[in-house]
């Protein structure tokens, strides 16, 4: 049984904090979220069963976190919006589980601050990790532990096909779903519309596997709608974007050693996960429908924890960790 912190209590908090209540994994001591519709409220009014711990504006409202055994961190996907929270917790000792996708590994993007966090994390005897479905499961994850089967790694591609009709409303909207192409060009341009993570999975895999990267890239477009499709945003006309297809690519001595084809779309036929690896023995493993991604971040989430505080203090990602798993009774702890 854990004693949590939650901060950030958007659509996925919500999620990630009822299913810490479902589970009976412990206790939510505290939340932090700056929504005025939110803050100053008890938890239990936002998710029902989480307790009446009222919702604090920021951590410094919430005095000595030393009963605290994890604090769960679900506001941004970019690092150095969330720098601040994590110098905090860290600060404190507190170990940090978060679904920011650029700390799944900040040294592609953020290596000064990566470094900062980590020497702020072991001076203070705390853990932090981010983590999720993807990145942190699928992409990266998963394929890095599959290939402990193989002597021998000379190339790893790795499919996620989504059907995002059954996603939340800003994983739609973040994949650009609605949007005519001119609208979708510019979003791109500006960085707002892309999967964040896609890159620092490539590295996560490229680092485990030995792969000296001399070059990479990412490309990315629109799924345009062949009909008319309706979604959570609302109608989406035909050749307008239904979602985004990204890819990214590392290359060794001139050759593709990791590639990583993500597609999330509204009404995407055949969705699905795959891992194809060239190697001694060769691999092609799909796992039909694809992992739900909502409910698997949730999952991947909450079972980081026990993993995370069973490691030593510092800066982890998700293959310096043992393996996250769910277990019966769900406690997590």
């Amino acid at each position: 049984m854990v004693r949590i912190l939650h901060i950030g209590l958007g659509p996925l908090g919500r999620r990630v904090l009822a299913d810490f209540v479902a589970r009976r994994m412990g206790t939510v001591a505290a939340a932090v979220d700056l929504a005025p519709d939110i803050a100053g409220r008890s938890v239990e009014a936002v998710v029902p069963g989480a307790g009446g711990a009222v919702v604090a504006r920021d951590i410094e409202e919430l005095g000595d976190l030393a009963a605290i055994d994890c604090a769960l961190v679900t506001t941004s996907s970019g690092l150095e919006a969330c720098a601040d929270t994590f110098r905090a917790l860290l600060a404190r000792g507190v170990d940090v589980v978060s679904s920011c996708e650029e700390l799944s590994y900040p040294w592609l993007r953020h290596r000064v601050l990566a470094q900062e966090l980590h020497e702020r994390a072991v001076r203070g005897g705390a853990r932090i990790v981010g983590t999720g479905v993807n990145p942190g499961f699928v992409m990266d994850t998963l394929p890095v532990f599959l290939s402990g089967v193989c002597n021998e790694v000379r190339r790893i591609d790795v499919w996620r096909i989504q059907d995002a009709s059954t996603r939340r409303i800003p994983f739609q909207r973040k994949i650009g779903a609605g949007l005519d192409p001119t609208a979708f060009a510019a979003a791109a341009a500006e960085g707002t519309l892309r999967h964040v993570g896609l890159g620092e999975s490539l590295h996560l895999v490229a680092n485990a596997l030995g792969f000296q990267l001399d070059a990479w890239d990412e490309q990315l477009e629109p799924v345009l709608a062949d009909r008319e499709l309706e979604c959570g945003l609302g109608r989406i006309a035909r050749g307008h974007a239904a979602g985004v297809r990204q890819v990214a690519e590392g290359r060794a001595d001139g050759a593709c050693v990791v590639r990583l084809v993500f597609q999330a779309a509204i009404g995407q036929p055949e969705p699905h996960d795959r891992v194809r690896i060239d190697g001694d023995p060769p691999l092609d493993v799909v796992l039909k429908n694809g992992v739900h991604g909502d409910i698997a971040t949730s999952a991947v989430l909450l079972n980081t924890i026990a993993a995370l505080r069973a490691a030593a203090p510092g800066l982890h990602t998700t293959v310096t960790l043992r393996p996250a798993h769910s277990r019966a009774g769900s406690s997590g702890s």
